[in-house]
């Protein structure tokens, strides 16, 4: 493997950590000979459990039949299980116990075990092998095997995949776990703790993991003598590279970006991507530290907000946020649970966006989907803009999109900024080749953020989660991008409902998970954005999106304000009330007033000023502000906002005059 200029992959002398243990020694020779100098400290240690009752169990119940399947996940374990069994039966005996059930393999090195020892294969997860495509085969192949009643034995090599584990619960199997080995540290954690100190002080910026047991183990260790914390900031400023999706998982969750991962998942891969690619990664990172220093300061974030978003260690979603009474009781979530307010809150959507001049030159060095995905850039963009224009509420800086990824799509921006997501979903074929999603574990990043911003943000101001309705989601992927006509989502849509359905109802619980992770890592109120949902009309919106959209809804965390809010959907305000929401946001086409009116006092408003009104004088702005309050009449439950997000050339100065003549003019009658 060489670069495009012909010359082979080098480190070019730089120091390389990683924490391989059975291969120590191999890996470190692979990276001298690229060029890098090997710092390697061996981070596990395998254990056979010499009593091992779970294997017994396992042979006992698949020798009686009562065995529906058995999942291979390694090869390694697989050739353990083996070797245990036959200290007390036969070969012969055992193959034929296999022979007569169903034998899923994850990956190659497993299905090469059960071949050398005769067994029939049933199923093959197909490439990159992760748990993932294990369910996937699963799911497309129901009939060579039903998960639904079926007892399925899970062969473990090292921890536990409860998320595995919990897929195959909610089929209706019933897993047993045969655990054949056990990982512990090393006796020795001298070499490990040498490998941390290069990593902390800076000297050693490329970092390998082989395996997501190693994750765990080194993020123990650095625990364990007081410096998580800095290993996590210093691992920000490294190349991380992964030896595959399974390794991946486990970073991410634990809140590390991947920069390069190994495709096929093979050492020598992952040593020859990484020597391809670390010095680019490190030049990158190095230019976005000092973007980040530049937006601490041009945001107004100050020192110590900046200190406490950047020194908060990730959480890794064990416990969930408690909100203080400062927040419960907050002008927003106030008026969320239509109480009375002193003043009418206000934020805007879009508030952390193209019209701020902070925000603008970020985005000249910085590609919106990796700004998105940089928990510390996230945390200052929203921060600033909520301090700046004074508002009662922060919105997360993300995109609507992020959750395409996850489910198995390409998704990127062309000039302007526009999605285009690849493949399109456009056959029930596709929909079923979607990705189960666990958001914790696929969109970590995201998390992170939302914690980091929560601990910069004043205690008192709520921070807003959101995701964008299943309609909505489904139309970017289906149409492959934004759309005028959406012809090719109605023509699935109308021609095959079931398709349709089955699409609905895995984004409808999907954005559930995505939303509560939310709520989980910090978040006070959630809005659900069903930004093209105005193209139906009111029959198809009731027979094709609601009862999709009241999953969502109805899924979520209780206890939870939500936001439902939607354009072009004055024809069908009751429907959208009926789906589900706290408060109903209203866009610029409708008069709040009646359409409050219409909706009842069962749910709360929010909005509705059209944005472009931001482009004229403030005499006029404060007149159309004040149109809006009145028809509001002071009832509670109203959050002024716009019809709309802000527009990207909006005068910054005027949306700043916004929001403070609306605290003043609602002040007069709250």
């Amino acid at each position: 493997m060489t670069n495009d200029n012909g010359a082979k992959p080098n480190f070019g002398g730089l120091e390389v950590a990683a924490f391989e243990s059975r291969r120590a020694e191999e890996i470190a020779k692979l990276i001298s000979r690229c060029g890098g100098i090997p710092r390697v400290g061996p981070s596990m240690r395998e254990i056979p459990l010499e009593n091992n009752p779970a294997a017994f169990e396992f042979a006992e119940k698949l020798l009686a039949g009562k065995l529906q399947g058995v999942i291979f996940m390694t090869g390694t374990g697989a050739r353990t299980l083996f070797e245990v069994l036959q200290s007390r039966y036969a070969i012969e005996e055992i193959v034929h116990g296999f022979s007569a059930t169903t034998v899923v393999v994850r990956g190659s090195k497993a299905a090469q075990v059960l071949v050398e020892y005769g067994v029939p294969i049933t199923i093959t997860a197909r490439e990159p092998n992760t748990w993932q495509e294990v369910i996937q085969e699963l799911d497309e192949n129901p009939r060579s095997f039903t998960l639904k009643g079926s007892t399925v034995a899970v062969q473990e090599y090292g921890e536990p995949n409860e998320v595995f584990l919990e897929e195959l619960r909610s089929r209706g199997a019933v897993p047993l776990r045969v655990q054949v080995y056990r990982w512990a540290l090393p006796e020795d954690l001298g070499p490990l703790r040498e490998t941390l100190k290069a990593i902390l002080q800076g000297r050693a910026r490329v970092v390998l993991f082989t395996s997501r047991n190693q994750v765990s183990n080194v993020l123990h260790v650095a625990a364990e003598q007081g410096d998580r914390g800095k290993l996590m900031d210093a691992l920000r400023r490294s190349a991380v590279c992964s030896i595959g999706p399974t390794c991946s998982g486990a970073l991410v969750a634990a809140g590390i970006q991947v920069d390069v991962e190994a495709s096929p998942p093979k050492m020598g891969v992952l040593v020859l991507e990484a020597a391809r690619h670390a010095s680019e990664v490190l030049r990158q990172k190095d230019v976005g530290v000092q973007a980040s220093a530049s937006t601490v300061s041009s945001t107004g974030l100050g020192r110590n907000a900046a200190t406490s978003a950047t020194a908060m260690e990730p959480a890794g979603g064990e416990s969930a946020y408690v909100a203080t009474d400062a927040l419960k009781n907050s002008r927003f979530m106030e008026a969320c649970r239509r109480e009375p307010v002193d003043a009418t809150p206000v934020w805007l959507m879009r508030q952390a966006g193209r019209f701020m001049k902070e925000y603008r030159e970020l985005r000249a060095r910085v590609p919106f989907l990796e700004l998105c995905k940089n928990p510390d850039l996230v945390a200052e963009v929203t921060v600033g803009a909520a301090r700046k224009l004074g508002v009662d509420a922060a919105i997360i800086f993300a995109d609507l999109l992020l959750i395409i990824e996850p489910l198995g799509l390409e998704l990127e921006y062309g000039k302007g900024d526009g999605p285009m997501i690849r493949p399109a979903v456009r056959e029930s074929s596709d929909v079923d080749r979607l990705r189960n999603v666990e958001p914790e574990e696929s969109l970590a990043y995201l998390y992170e953020a939302i914690r980091r911003t929560r601990a910069a943000l004043p205690p008192d101001m709520p921070l807003i989660g959101f995701a964008g309705a299943p309609f909505t989601v489904a139309s970017y992927m289906i149409e492959g991008g934004a759309s005028k006509n959406f012809r090719h989502t109605k023509t699935l849509m109308y021609r095959d409902e079931g398709a349709w359905r089955a699409l609905m109802e895995r984004l409808g619980r999907t954005m559930a998970k995505y939303v509560n992770a939310q709520i989980k890592a910090g978040v006070q109120a959630v809005q659900i954005f069903d930004s093209w949902v105005g193209c139906l009309g009111p029959e198809d919106y009731r027979r094709f999106v609601l009862p999709y959209t009241r999953l969502l809804v109805e899924g979520i965390t209780p206890g939870t304000p939500v936001i439902h809010f939607g354009t072009g959907t004055g024809m069908f305000l009751e429907e959208m009330r009926d789906a589900g929401g706290d408060i109903i946001g209203l866009d610029f086409h409708v008069e709040l007033g009646k359409s409050w009116d219409l909706l009842g006092d069962g749910v709360g408003v929010q909005g509705n000023l059209d944005p472009v009104a931001l482009y004229a004088d403030l005499p006029f702005i404060r007149h159309r502000v004040q149109e809006i309050l009145d028809q509001a009449a002071g009832r509670p439950g109203h959050i002024f906002n716009l019809g709309h997000g802000i527009l990207p050339d909006t005068p910054e100065e005027n949306v700043i005059a916004l929001v403070k003549m609306v605290h003043e003019l609602s002040a007069r009658r709250n």
